[in-house]
């Protein structure tokens, strides 16, 4: 069995953001926490000065220097984009150390545009499972650079923090009382015990994904599901970089798809690296392959639109574009040099009717030398030990989600042995 992400069982959070410019906020937040029963570390990124409101822990001098930078040289040039790159770097750092080195149970804090990205910055650098609570003035809007894969909770500040006043203490309490819930919460989970493979699933391979799953669960493992929106995959590859999992069911890859084609749901070019890099088991399935995603019919690209592409508008908010010979070839090359790179066990099991439900015979993404065009680049580049077997079915017929299952313990239990 792996272990779990690390959660502490002290009682002890981070407070951290501008003391310099929000000093009263600060306070007022700090005695919830203490009053919660918290024991506080306050740290303070605040580039022009600090409080005298409460006992600062870390200053504002230590953090510029751990991101290798001098805080009365930041002070003096007064860049502020500078400033937030420098402060968010060494709060990262600090925040990552003291975890490292005592445990922390939580992290708080709050601020505008800047000062939500020092506080998330740090946020980030914590492990899932780790309580994080950002009160911010942003919350409402698009919050994805400042979460990114980690398990943010974003508290919108309804007011600006600015001065305190009814509104705002009332969202601080809370955001407060929040972060003691959670962390209660966290001291009294139990532990999982059962090993835990991590599977990719898209609403075109629910059926199979929902049924490796029950099989999976049957033979003692616990699945967790991530959806190939970018953002899924993204958390799945972290997970196995930490050795957070015990074996990846990658049924869905389209992310590729995505990351080739310019669509909204790339995981980035480092998506397949990471169980490879870690040796942890891994079978690949070239599910969804066939798609690439973009937002509204009208927001498809003029090049695909000119060129007569294929589109399927999914739902008002989703449209899909079936992918072609040349770009099933390319991710073919492609998938073969991620997998000749891999440590651990790694295979490819591959449906030969059809890569989603769409892909399935005489549905709408129906193109069978498309598909081919994949396997046949896959299986050329490949290193020849790589096993590749081929289904004769869909990837959502049963008898698929069965194969796929067998192979995955398969390579589980193959790293057991080795």
């Amino acid at each position: 069995m792996v272990s779990q992400p690390v959660t502490d069982t002290s009682r002890t959070v981070i407070l951290l953001g501008t003391f310099d410019s929000k000093g009263p906020e600060y306070a007022y937040l700090r005695q919830q926490l203490i009053d919660g029963g918290c024991d506080v570390i306050a740290v303070n990124v605040g580039i022009l000065g600090t409080t005298d409101l409460f006992s600062v822990d870390i200053e504002a001098d230590q953090i510029a220097r751990a991101a290798g930078a001098d805080l009365v040289s930041l002070a003096t040039h007064r860049d502020r984009g500078l400033g937030i790159r420098i402060m968010s770097a060494g709060a990262a750092a600090v925040v990552s150390e003291l975890h490292e080195s005592r445990g922390i149970a939580g992290i708080i804090g709050t601020g505008g545009s800047g000062g939500t990205g020092i506080v998330t910055a740090a946020m980030r650098s914590l492990p899932i499972g780790v309580p994080k609570v950002c009160v911010s003035t942003v919350a409402s809007g698009n919050v994805a650079p400042y979460v990114g894969i980690k398990d943010i909770v974003m508290v919108p500040s309804i007011v600006d923090v600015s001065g305190l006043n009814a509104i705002l203490k009332g969202v601080l309490s809370r955001a407060a009382g929040a972060l003691c819930g959670m962390i209660n919460a966290a001291r009294t989970q139990p532990q999982g015990d059962r090993p835990l493979i991590a599977a990719s699933m898209f609403g075109n391979t629910t059926s199979c994904v929902d049924r490796c799953r029950v099989l999976l669960d049957e033979h003692g493992f616990e699945t967790l599901v991530f959806h190939a929106t970018g953002t899924g995959g993204r958390v799945l590859e972290s997970l196995a970089d930490q050795n957070l999992v015990d074996g990846v069911l990658d049924i869905t890859t389209t992310e590729w798809a995505d990351e080739l084609c310019g669509g909204i749901y790339t995981a980035g070019p480092e998506r397949l690296d990471a169980p490879g890099r870690r040796g942890i088991p891994h079978l690949i399935v070239p599910g969804c392959l066939d798609m690439c995603n973009f937002g509204p019919l009208g927001t498809v690209p003029d090049i695909y639109r000119s060129a007569g592409r294929q589109l399927y508008e999914w739902s008002p908010e989703v449209t899909l574009m079936r992918t072609t010979s040349d770009e099933n070839r390319r991710m073919g090359e492609i998938f073969a040099r991620k997998v000749n790179e891999a440590r651990g066990p790694v295979a490819v099991l591959i449906p030969l009717r059809g890569f989603s439900m769409l892909d399935g015979d005489g549905e709408k993404f129906c193109d069978r030398d498309a598909d081919r065009a994949f396997i046949v680049a896959l299986k050329q580049n490949l290193k020849p030990q790589i096993d590749v077997v081929e289904v004769d079915c869909n990837i959502n017929d049963p008898m698929f989600a069965d194969q796929a299952v067998e192979m995955m313990l398969s390579l589980v239990r193959s790293r057991t042995r080795s």
